[in-house]
């Protein structure tokens, strides 16, 4: 009888939402429901319409077991957009178009302002007013900036006549909804994908080996290397930097550039992976950032749906560089101060933003002193493409310590402590304490500045490999994860955002 209750408890886990457990890619259950969706998959997707319902009705029960009854905000964003993007259309008028966009884009901005930055906006009428106010804090549904950044792309397309308006509304809903990218990206361009639904999903031997490597590499870089050093040193340092030597702070400067790019990339990669096993293909959202020379080339490398986005939606809509120089620059500050408030309701965030938009306009002042500073470094000699590296390598990392700190004061702290409290005799002790966490950023850094040429040689062989091979490869990988892993499944950086 208790065997039978045991099982019955474990069975309603699979169909009731617990946000402390969210049904994520790095989790147990994930790849047992995942298993059997891809089964049964298989078996409808040569009818588009069952193929369709399969899919939203999966990636519904996706988004549920993450944020339970928020899923109708969800739905209704999807309703209203599907409907004015059939009016935009239909209508001729370029008035009434506009304000069809106008209703779209501020349907989703209200909602992104509430749930994201309501709580912010009362902490900060508290201070100035000197009031307290009673109030739950509210909480953020998983994903909402991404699908709400989807679903304004789709309507400015639409009115731009770059994209015809979608007919079924099974089809819209399937875009919007599509599970791998559905909770952290990348954000996915509706006339990049709304196009293949209707195709027959082959999935040749080529995707699905890519689709193994990917989801293989994504499972390493976040459960192995993000999970690993965030937990057992990168928060140490940040919980209290003031506790440890400037050295050990500037270790947990490193170590969170780590983290935080293989945590997001390891989505990113698992989520491309797993759509190229259901026959789609989403681009790539990561391109080896670190190898960057300037700033300015990080955010074509970096989270490349949001920079592309940011750049289409609001750096053009604010006159890009087609009303001058200074103008130019104003657009790029304001473009990165709206994208750090976008990363979170938080003033260290739209500094975050403020620092990325400053180093982005003094490389366009640099690059007018010294032309071999361009962007895609064809100019630069090999020296002076390191040199670019480790420069915009230390820029970007110092600007995520304003990203990760809890608090201003705890960055300060950081820095304080690195410039005034080094200590570099600690490097061995540090070494001897910490050797896993060593050897992970060791080999996480080694593994992102491998040459492109080799990792796609590592690619090809993934491809080549047979099933059972690449079976094996993925059940040891998820073995080890079980083996280093906490007693908690550790949710995805960005999911906050």
């Amino acid at each position: 009888m208790n065997t039978w209750n045991f099982d019955v408890d474990k069975l309603l886990q699979l169909f009731v939402c617990n946000p402390k457990e969210p049904l994520i890619f790095n989790s147990g259950m994930f790849l047992f429901v995942f298993l059997g969706f891809l089964i049964l998959y298989n078996l409808v997707k040569k009818n588009l319409t069952m193929k369709i319902v399969w899919v939203l009705l999966f990636s519904y029960y996706f988004y549920y077991k993450s944020s339970g009854f928020y899923l109708i905000f969800l739905l209704i964003s999807t309703v209203v957009d599907y409907l004015l993007g059939q009016k935009i259309g239909q209508v001729k008028s370029n008035h009434a178009k506009k304000f069809f966009v106008f209703l779209s884009v501020s349907f989703h901005l209200a909602l992104l302002g509430y749930f994201k930055y309501f709580n912010l906006t009362l902490e900060l009428f508290s201070n100035i007013t000197h009031q307290t106010f009673e109030f739950q804090r509210i909480f953020l549904p998983i994903g909402i900036s991404f699908w709400t950044f989807e679903s304004i792309s789709y309507i400015v397309d639409v009115y731009r006549k770059q994209l015809q308006p979608v007919k079924r509304f099974m089809d819209y809903a399937f875009y919007i909804s599509f599970f791998p990218a559905l909770v952290a990206g990348p954000i996915v361009r509706a006339k990049d994908f709304i196009p293949q639904i209707a195709t027959s999903q082959v999935v040749t031997r080529e995707m699905f080996g890519n689709g193994i490597f990917l989801i293989f590499a994504g499972l390493f870089k976040k459960a192995i290397i993000s999970d690993y050093i965030g937990l057992n040193f990168v928060d140490r340092i940040f919980d209290n930097p003031s506790l440890y030597t400037g050295f050990e702070n500037l270790m947990g400067m490193y170590g969170y550039s780590l983290q935080i790019y293989c945590d997001f990339s390891g989505y990113s990669d698992m989520a491309i992976g797993i759509a190229l096993l259901l026959g789609f293909r989403l681009k790539a959202n990561f391109d080896s950032p670190y190898k960057s020379a300037s700033v300015t080339e990080f955010w074509r490398r970096w989270h490349i749906s949001l920079s592309s986005w940011l750049k289409d939606y609001l750096y053009i809509a604010l006159g890009g560089n087609k009303k001058g120089k200074l103008r130019t620059y104003f657009n790029l500050f304001i473009t990165m101060l709206l994208g750090g408030l976008w990363h979170g309701a938080s003033l260290k965030f739209v500094f975050w933003g403020g620092l990325h938009g400053l180093s982005l306009i003094v490389h366009k002042l640099l690059m007018r002193l010294f032309p071999w500073m361009k962007v895609n470094g064809s100019d630069m000699s090999p020296w002076q493409r390191l040199f670019g590296v480790l420069i915009t390598f230390h820029i970007v990392s110092a600007c995520w310590v304003f990203f990760r700190a809890d608090s201003f004061a705890h960055a300060v702290e950081v820095f304080n402590r690195i410039f005034t409290a080094f200590h570099p005799e600690v490097l061995p002790q540090f070494v001897l304490g910490y050797k896993v966490v060593f050897s992970f950023m060791i080999l996480g850094y080694l593994l992102h500045f491998v040459p492109q040429k080799l990792e796609t040689q590592v690619n090809e062989a993934v491809v080549r490999m047979p099933l059972v091979l690449q079976a094996v490869a993925i059940t040891l990988l998820i073995i080890w994860i079980f083996q280093i892993k906490s007693a908690e499944i550790q949710p995805f950086i960005y999911f906050q955002f």
